[in-house]
């Protein structure tokens, strides 16, 4: 027979997904995929179960259902601080990985290049691969996770056609000040390059940080995708309700990729999710407050058994070095936290392009007595993970 596609043949299933099955198989506490395990706002939840009894079951407009884009735009304008227009300038998709992959189609051709930094949540280069671009990976130095403007200018000079953009990052929890991201604009201005970002966790920022939107940057709103999704903000990962916002001459192309990628999302829960998008601002500082609490909570419970971390400025991970195990694979290591340990985590070497093994990465989107009991396990990683076991 022949040969199956080539550009898919050194793909891996992803890394994360596997790891909740690991954890699943050793009743491990899943720190890996990231996903809460308390209820989504009940507004919400009300309204799911209406819509179960009302005329939502078909098809709704392939590029999202009228009153959700109103809704949607009404937000975003307010956060973004610039006008959105729901009919020109929005797409509805199926999570914010569609919406990536929609505007990776959108804006790259074969052979294109792509800058990616790293570390970088695993699918970018995939959907980088996928739309048969080439991905320039530029390094994230620990542990602030700062890039090097001129190593960035390098690869912008290789005649780039788009840089993708996590803020706040996945995995790194950084959250790219004002000053860098005044730089990448600056540069994909200058070398006529366009922005896909990654924004699911904009609602997630820890003080004193603060989140900026690259699109509202002089000259950068016609030449940015944004890219994001409800999953995070209202706990509702399952939905997968996301979207892309950009100039209607890019929305316009973004309509097409869309509708031959998977004709559109779910329409009921476009309607179910209303009243959170029409939530005020104090439901978003309670958000703030509430992942402020459970990420001090988290570092100092690992601070007191004396495993070296991040300090996450953003989203809600959190990368341990694990150095001190001796461990020459760090998949390897978390197969055997989840199995001896009982704490679920990701091998940080698939999110980073440069060869990292050394670090895994936790999150908690969790209740506290979950990160309690995932601490008190954690307590004894020194007994069950010792070097002599590696």
């Amino acid at each position: 027979m022949k040969r199956l596609s080539s550009r898919t043949n050194d793909f891996t299933d992803s890394v994360i997904r596997r790891m909740t099955r690991i954890s699943n198989k050793y009743d491990a506490v899943n720190l890996s995929q990231g996903f809460p395990d308390f209820d989504p706002p009940s507004e919400i939840l009300n309204r799911l179960a209406e819509v179960s009894h009302e005329d939502f079951h078909q098809y709704s407009i392939t590029w999202g259902a009228r009153n959700f884009r109103e809704a949607l735009a009404r937000k975003q304008t307010r956060f973004m601080g610039m006008d959105i227009d729901p009919e020109t300038e929005i797409v509805v998709t199926c999570g914010s990985t569609e919406a990536m992959m929609a505007a990776m189609m959108t804006v790259a051709d074969p052979g294109d290049k792509v800058i990616v930094f790293s570390p970088f949540y695993e699918n970018y280069g995939a959907d980088t691969i996928l739309s048969g671009a080439e991905p320039i990976y530029v390094p994230l130095n620990p542990p602030d996770f700062s890039f090097d403007p001129d190593v960035l200018e390098n690869a912008f000079k290789q005649s780039v056609k788009a840089l993708i953009l996590c803020n706040p990052s996945n995995p790194s929890g950084k959250v790219f000040s004002y000053d860098e991201l005044k730089i990448i604009a600056d540069l994909a201005i200058k070398y006529d390059a366009y922005v896909i970002t990654d924004e699911v966790y904009e609602h997630i920022v820890y003080d004193p940080y603060k989140h900026t939107y690259i699109s509202t940057l002089p000259g950068m709103r016609e030449r940015t995708i944004s890219c994001s999704s409800l999953s995070k903000t209202y706990s509702i990962t399952g939905w997968r309700l996301g979207y892309t916002i950009a100039s209607q001459e890019i929305t316009d192309r973004v309509k097409k990729v869309h509708d031959f990628l998977t004709v559109g999302a779910a329409a009921p829960l476009q309607e179910a999710v209303i009243p959170g998008l029409n939530f005020g601002q104090e439901y978003y500082d309670k958000l703030k407050q509430t992942y402020t609490k459970k990420r001090d909570l988290f570092l100092r419970g690992l601070d007191d058994i004396g495993i070296k971390h991040t300090d996450p400025q953003g989203a809600y991970y959190v990368m341990l070095d694990i150095s001190e195990f001796g461990y020459a694979s760090d998949l390897d290591f978390c197969e055997k936290l989840a199995e001896r340990v009982g704490v679920g985590a990701v091998p940080g070497s698939s999110f980073f392009k440069e060869d990292i093994n050394h670090l895994i990465r936790l999150h908690f989107a969790k209740k506290d007595e979950t990160l309690k009991a995932a601490l008190d396990r954690l307590a004894d990683i020194r007994m069950k993970m010792s070097k002599n076991d590696a």
